[in-house]
């Protein structure tokens, strides 16, 4: 998983984010995957998206095909 490595200051959060840091972060990795944790346990899970899942899933949002 050497693609995976990503410094502690690699990752990002929004600035939208609310003041108590319940947020999601992200980085990329050095290969160009899109990470994702929870900023609550950055030790924890980290879910890892291709480049071009990513774009269909922000395609998505962007499209509202996630609304209920």
């Amino acid at each position: 998983m050497s693609g995976l490595t990503v410094s502690p200051d690699g990752w990002r959060k929004s600035s939208l984010s609310a003041a108590a840091g319940e947020c999601v972060e992200f980085a990329r990795s050095a290969t160009g995957d899109v990470l994702l944790r929870d900023s609550k346990d950055p030790r924890g899970p980290v879910l890892t998206f291709t480049p071009g899942e990513w774009r269909a899933f922000i395609g998505g949002v962007r499209n509202a095909e996630f609304e209920v």
